[in-house]
């Protein structure tokens, strides 16, 4: 009986994994992995926990602290390459999952924010994010008093992943409307 689904071969869960660990802000276990991955019946645990270890061996992956792993350039580049091979059904679960995941999933002590003082009496609030890699984005905004910078420095301790994606996809957004 013929395989239903887009997951067929070896290749299948590599392409789809390169896919979804190379959209995740963080780096993620091979749990969190197969979550992500799984948007086809045909893919099983086996299959991500066996493709993993070979992408690691071959550069595409690379384990990052407790049995985490993030995508190399040289994965993130073969993902670019690859995705159009992925079905479109699963290509957009999987980018929901991945953007689910990132929106619930920002580690505390990746993302800082700090109010500034001047002399001069200007206030500042310093949002810091970053990652294993490490600074993924440095955002200081002026505002015009300690009360609202307190409300600014709460709100992006917990949004702050969120305001980058935001920026992220806005100006890759900016970007292919100038090549058109």
């Amino acid at each position: 009986m013929q395989r239903v689904g887009f997951i067929h071969d070896m290749l299948d869960v590599k392409v789809l994994i390169l896919f979804v660990v190379s959209r995740s802000a963080y780096p993620v276990t091979m749990q969190e992995i197969y979550e992500l991955c799984f948007q086809d019946e045909c893919l099983s645990y086996f299959d991500v926990c066996t493709a993993i270890p070979e992408m690691v061996k071959t550069g595409h992956l690379k384990e990052v602290g407790e049995e985490k792993y993030t995508v190399t350039e040289k994965g993130r580049e073969q993902g670019e390459v690859t995705a159009d091979s992925i079905a479109y059904t699963v290509k957009v679960k999987a980018m929901e999952a991945v953007d689910e995941f990132n929106r619930k999933s920002t580690p505390k002590e990746y993302v800082s924010t700090e109010v500034h003082a001047s002399e001069n009496g200007e206030i500042s609030v310093t949002l810091t994010l970053t990652n294993d890699s490490g600074k993924m984005m440095e955002l200081i905004l002026a505002v015009p008093n300690q009360n609202q910078a307190q409300k600014l420095s709460a709100i992006m301790e917990t949004r702050g992943e969120k305001l980058y994606q935001m920026i992220i996809k806005e100006l890759l957004s900016a970007e292919e409307s100038f090549e058109h």
